[in-house]
């Protein structure tokens, strides 16, 4: 399913443009328009989910899993990455569709804020 008003789903079908860095059959993995660490990208999944609580049973999470890996090491990543999800408003999900976020090189602090 795709959503013709979601940004993702724009860039996911080419109607708006990205710098792809990776994509399977069910991911595209983009750079962040707005980095805040030195790696900064994006996997989306192609199929219209719009957070981590709409996610049914089919969705493929070991192909997630799978890019988030391959991307990490084609990045240079081996050192350690953040993944993060934001899910809904009050963790500053910024668009309604699912995404995560690899984070990488620098080093992090915890708690993130």
């Amino acid at each position: 399913m795709v959503d013709a008003e979601c940004v993702f789903c724009s860039i996911i079908s080419g109607r708006l443009p990205s710098a792809r860095v990776h994509e399977s059959d069910n991911f595209v993995v983009i750079k962040d328009i707005n980095p805040v660490a030195p790696v900064h990208l994006l996997v989306i999944p192609k199929r219209h989910v719009e957070s981590v609580l709409s996610v049914s049973e089919d969705f493929p999470a070991g192909e997630f899993f799978d890019v988030v890996k391959r991307v990490a090491e084609q990045e240079g990543l081996r050192r350690g990455f953040r993944l993060v999800v934001n899910t809904g408003i009050e963790a500053q999900q910024s668009v309604p569709h699912m995404h995560a976020h690899i984070l990488g090189g620098r080093s992090f602090t915890w708690p993130p804020g």
